[in-house]
């Protein structure tokens, strides 16, 4: 941990510092009689629990318990499923110093009631391997259930979670409130999801009374487990495999109309480098989508890369509703469940852009 200075010489805070990272000193806090040691660590835990419990109140149970600078501990993630915690570690202060926040974390959950049977760590990123650090995922101790899939319960609707093997941490736990619009819209549409991933927007869009619903990924596997968590819940659900711009395209030729279109595709871009290209793909689908739609049809529309900024992400809108021939009202603009808290002064931590529109 070292100080840093400006160029006055006035104190600025203390942080991690890393000789391998771009970022060579991620911040902790700017009280310069601060101890850094495990009960400040301890602290921020017990801050970020006390937030969840009050912000998600009965969702806390399957929500971000640590969301990285947001809760003043870099390169941290932790996401909890019922039972199980998973933890992404992509700082290697943060690496140096995770033993003493697992342990605060379990003990303070079990001091609020809340049993955890185990941690699982998925640190196979990319960014570990800049900041120095291997890349393994797996249990953190010997302590653990015996399997990786937990359940959970969202908006209602049960889903099964591999730790292990899904994307992420497991499961999408950012797009929690906005999958409960969806449902609010969907009664009596027919709707399509051009990534349904484990197909939750189409349960919430089945659940909430849609006349019917189709479900397309690329993804064989994933649509496996959509159509899986579809019989969990009994609810009916059709399937559709193929690239989201491929499809997009027959279905118009297919002269398929639906009255609600979702798209919440994977980031298009994981760097500036790619953000033209990535703009490019974004402002093409969201068109055809657009194209797919009656007049008084609805579109549900994401980008989940910080990459893309929010008032770009609006302006290509704008573009694609000319490119589609068609007019465009908002809604409602929204953004992560409140388990995943923006800091005003990382704009990073404000990546999430879901906007709900109408044709007209």
């Amino acid at each position: 941990i070292v100080d840093v200075f400006g160029q006055k010489d006035n104190y600025l805070g203390s942080g991690f510092y890393s000789v391998f990272s771009k970022i060579r000193v991620r911040l902790l806090g700017n009280n310069a009689n601060e101890k850094y040691d495990d009960a400040f660590f301890e602290r921020k835990v017990k801050y970020a629990l006390q937030y969840r419990k009050t912000v998600m109140q009965e969702d806390w149970k399957a929500c971000r318990l640590i969301h990285g600078e947001s809760d003043g501990l870099p390169g941290l993630t932790v996401d909890r499923y019922n039972n199980i915690l998973v933890a992404q570690v992509e700082s290697y202060g943060t690496d140096m110093r995770k033993d003493a926040i697992y342990h605060a974390l379990v003990e303070q959950l079990g001091q609020m009631g809340e049993k955890i049977d185990g941690i699982y760590e998925r640190n196979e990123g990319e960014l570990r391997k800049k900041e120095g650090l291997s890349q393994y995922k797996g249990w953190y101790s010997d302590k653990h259930p015996e399997s990786t899939i937990t359940e959970i319960i969202e908006n209602e609707i049960v889903y099964e979670v591999d730790v292990e093997n899904g994307q992420k941490t497991g499961f999408f736990l950012d797009q929690k409130y906005n999958r409960r619009q969806v449902a609010r819209l969907a009664k009596g549409m027919t709707v399509l999801d051009c990534c349904t991933h484990t197909g939750s927007f189409d349960l919430n869009a089945a659940r909430g009374g849609a006349k019917s619903v189709l479900a397309m990924d690329i993804s064989e596997s994933a649509l496996d487990m959509a159509k899986k968590n579809a019989e969990r819940n009994h609810l009916h659900l059709s399937f559709r495999q193929g690239d989201v711009f491929e499809v997009l395209t027959d279905l118009k030729k297919e002269h398929a109309f639906f009255d609600f279109i979702i798209l919440d595709p994977p980031a298009f871009t994981k760097s500036r480098k790619t953000f033209h290209n990535a703009r490019k793909g974004y402002r093409e689908i969201n068109a055809d989508a657009m194209r797919l739609l009656p007049r008084g049809g609805y579109l549900a529309t994401a980008s989940c890369s910080h990459f893309m900024p929010k008032e770009e992400f609006e302006k290509m809108l704008v573009e694609a509703a000319n490119d589609a021939g068609v007019s465009i009202r908002l809604i409602e603009q929204r953004g992560a469940a409140p388990d995943h808290p923006v800091n005003p002064a990382i704009s990073e931590t404000e990546y999430l852009k879901f906007f709900l529109l109408q044709i007209i």
